[in-house]
Formats: structure tokens, C-alpha cells, sequence
């Protein structure tokens, strides 16, 4: 069904959306962020992007649309650390020079409708898997490899010691390598 907003309701409308999505929107953009903070600005430019295009454009599903969005808004954030991501979840011992095909697809500067899916599928991908993983396995590979914190800073944070956070990133990576294998192996043969 597709919701037609007009100009005087533009407001209540956006109120309403608020209220209905605001603390489920928070908790899971606070689920792959590093902090408070940046969960809270991440969902004031979803907010903001709402409100620029409700009343633009219909939006067919509010709900579907706002989590797309904010996914969107949590990749963006985390594309400054896929270098080092990327390093982890594919390269291996017995790895030959493919990953450096991947980067250069992935890492580029030139954008082009096909790295920019690839791109997209690439991060739609990971954060499919990372959702399919136990919550302490996914926190502290988001904590470590997207928001660039140590094992330590992790250990006094949550008081977990830090073998113990190894293992678990170690369980994270070993699920997320064996869950994006098939988009590895289409990626790097282009």
C-alpha cells in the first residue's frame, strides 16, 4: 500500500513514524555501532532523510524503507575501515593473490553502476551474516574490525577478558568467511 502524505499532515505523519519506529530503529542501528553517539547521529540523518523525501515521494513500505536507510547510513560509516575487513574475512593461509582483485573491485574510486553493486551486495551481504551470529561473537567483530577498537579497549568495556573476545572474534570471522565464500569466488571472477 502506498501512503500518500499531504502538506499539512507532512508533520503528524513524521511524528507518528517517529514514535512508531523510533526506539526499534535506534536499538538496531545501536547493535552495529560503535557507540551511543554515533547511533544517534546515524539515526537523526535517517530522520532527516525521511522527512526530506516523505512528502517527495510515496513510500510504499515506512518500516522497510527506514531500516534500508539506516543500514545504508551504518555502511557508510564503515566503509573507511573495508580495507583491513576485507583482509580479515578473506585472506587465509593458503590464499593466493585474489584478494587483491576483490580490494581493487571493492576499494575503487571510479563508480560505476557495477562497482556500486557489487559494493552494495558486498555489505548486504556481511550484514546478513554478522545478523546470523551470537550477539557477543557480532559485537565484538563490529567493536574490533569496524570501529577500530583493540581487545583491551573491548576487555574494559565489557569485562570479558580478552582470550575470551579472541575466541569469539575468531568463531565471527571463521562463520563470516564460510558465509560470503560464494560472493567471494563470483566477485573475484569478473
Amino acid at each position: 500500500m502506498i501512503t500518500t502524505v499531504m502538506p499539512e499532515d507532512k508533520n503528524s505523519h513524521i511524528l507518528n513514524t517517529i514514535k512508531e519506529y523510533g526506539k526499534s530503529l535506534m536499538g538496531f542501528i545501536r547493535k552495529r555501532v560503535k557507540s551511543d553517539a554515533d547511533a544517534e547521529d546515524i539515526l537523526q540523518d535517517v530522520w532527516f532523510q525521511f522527512s526530506s523525501v516523505v512528502n517527495a515521494q510515496p513510500i510504499e513500505q515506512t518500516g522497510a524503507w527506514l531500516y534500508k536507510v539506516a543500514r545504508n547510513k551504518i555502511t557508510d560509516k564503515h566503509k573507511k575501515r573495508s580495507e583491513s575487513l576485507l583482509d580479515d574475512l578473506f585472506i587465509s593461509d593458503d590464499d593466493d593473490d585474489d584478494t587483491s582483485d576483490l580490494q581493487a573491485i571493492l576499494m575503487t574510486d571510479e563508480v560505476t553502476p557495477e562497482t556500486s553493486y557489487l559494493r552494495n551486495l558486498f555489505w548486504e551481504e556481511l550484514f546478513r551474516a554478522l545478523d546470523e551470529l551470537p550477539e557477543e561473537q557480532r559485537q565484538v567483530f563490529i567493536w574490533q574490525e569496524m570501529d577500530d577498537m583493540t581487545f583491551q579497549e573491548i576487555a574494559e568495556l565489557t569485562g570479558v577478558n580478552v582470550n575470551t573476545l579472541v575466541s569469539r572474534k575468531r568463531y565471527a570471522v571463521l562463520h563470516l568467511r564460510n558465509r560470503l565464500q560464494q560472493l567471494y569466488l563470483d566477485i573475484t571472477r569478473y
